[in-house]
């Protein structure tokens, strides 16, 4: 098993009032609520636990892409990628992902992702989502017709801009480049792993089948509720006839670890339930623009899971419900391990997605729960899945052959330094004399 930390980056400061005042915490979320003071020490509580996870010994850390929202404050996942490339040094880091087809021209995500793997020594994971409807269709405007077009199209680009190593030409429908010649390009060959966000597109599916990438679904409704999208993702595979490796799979899940499944509760119950009832009051309007959902996902009765977010009864919500029905995995380190063994067996999950950090939840807290798991849960789980091989983790240069940043002391003198030639005559002449 590999586990990943997953940063979601919510604005913790939403009044208590905002379900009642507030139609959708995306698209049209009141600016007003936003403070830049607080925003400057959330960001970097937010980087500090991030390192830390990656201190701690997960395997990656994760950041993702959102506009318009409070749900999830990283508009830009590669700026937060690019801190941490420079301020961690074991973990991969899992940019779930950029939003391929809201680039124009995609080529810039070739090149910033080139730039994230070459700075962190090989690290990156690269992730292609198609977008939430609100983020794609409402806050940067793209038709839903258009959007998968768009998004294939994207993809095509940017493998053309990292595999070919010469200046070559792109004609597409979208994008139009006479020399298409990224500099640079991934460290990792031919690319770095792909790994496909998902919330239960039968295209999507067939898609990480086809092309062997990795099927990454991040639920909000716990495991409980993903059996019938991870069984469909498995029969898609099985119908091509392809290996069923856990680890071509990746699953999000809340998570609390405490010392007793009480301690759980009195710590965490409160974040919990700000992220399901306002960080997820979401106006049904902007969860499903038409032409967002394929008809094949249409027919197949296959609901957005931001659609079925926005109508279910949030604020009804309990401590108690979330974790019975499996929204969260919380409790002691021996509750958390019964269940993310059934999780991981029942899904058939080789990465899981650890979502340790909740809501409101402060540093203190979230470093708690990181350790919790790090040390407590997850060396039960290692060893899951060890008879596979993971085609789906970056191959990183060794750690002792990569740049580290170095401290450069400021000292005041403006003496020019040396170029090589004046150094050596500089020599010579010390010699002489």
């Amino acid at each position: 098993m590999k586990f990943h930390w997953f940063h979601l980056m919510p604005w913790p400061h939403l009044p208590d009032d905002f379900t009642e005042k507030h139609r959708s915490v995306w698209v049209d979320p009141d600016y007003a609520l936003f403070d830049p003071v607080k925003g400057n020490a959330m960001y970097n509580e937010y980087m500090d636990e991030l390192e830390f996870a990656d201190k701690a010994g997960f395997d990656g850390i994760c950041c993702n892409e959102h506009h318009n929202n409070a749900y999830g404050m990283m508009p830009s996942p590669n700026i937060i990628a690019a801190g941490l490339a420079r301020r961690t040094s074991n973990a991969a880091l899992v940019v779930l992902g950029n939003s391929i087809a809201l680039y124009n021209p995609p080529v810039r995500v070739a090149e910033e992702f080139a730039m994230l793997d070459i700075i962190s020594g090989g690290r990156l994971i690269a992730g292609f989502p198609v977008g939430t409807s609100m983020d794609t269709n409402f806050a940067y405007g793209v038709p839903g017709a258009q959007l998968r077009d768009r998004y294939y199209e994207a993809h095509d680009l940017i493998m053309q801009a990292w595999h070919d190593k010469g200046v070559s030409t792109f004609n597409g429908k979208y994008s139009q480049i006479r020399y298409l010649n990224p500099w640079p390009r991934p460290m990792q060959e031919p690319n770095p792993p792909i790994w496909i966000p998902g919330g239960g597109s039968i295209e999507t599916w067939e898609w990480c089948a086809d092309l062997g990438y990795l099927y990454a679904y991040l639920s909000y409704s716990g495991y409980l509720r993903a059996q019938a999208i991870m069984d469909g993702f498995w029969s898609r595979m099985r119908d091509r006839g392809k290996e069923q490796n856990p680890y071509q799979a990746g699953f999000f899940q809340m998570i609390g670890v405490a010392e007793t499944d009480e301690m759980a509760e009195e710590l965490y119950s409160e974040h919990a339930l700000y992220f399901y009832q306002r960080c997820l009051h979401v106006y049904g309007g902007f969860a499903d623009a038409p032409g967002y959902r394929t008809n094949r996902t249409v027919k197949a009765g296959i609901k957005s899971q931001m659609e079925a977010a926005a109508q279910r009864a949030r604020f009804q919500m309990n401590w108690k419900n979330l974790v019975d029905e499996g929204y969260i995995i919380a409790g002691s380190p021996k509750t958390v391990i019964e269940r993310l063994e059934a999780l991981t067996s029942d899904l058939r999950v080789g990465h899981l997605l650890c979502g340790l950090q909740m809501g409101s939840m402060p540093r203190d807290k979230v470093l708690y729960n990181t350790q919790m798991f790090a040390e407590k849960v997850a060396p039960a789980l290692r060893n899951k899945w060890s008879e596979y091989e993971d085609h789906w983790y970056p191959k990183m240069m060794p750690a002792a052959e990569r740049a580290q940043p170095i401290e450069t002391p400021y000292t005041g003198m403006l003496r020019p330094p040396l170029n090589r030639g004046a150094a050596m005559a500089a020599a010579a002449g010390g010699a002489a004399q």
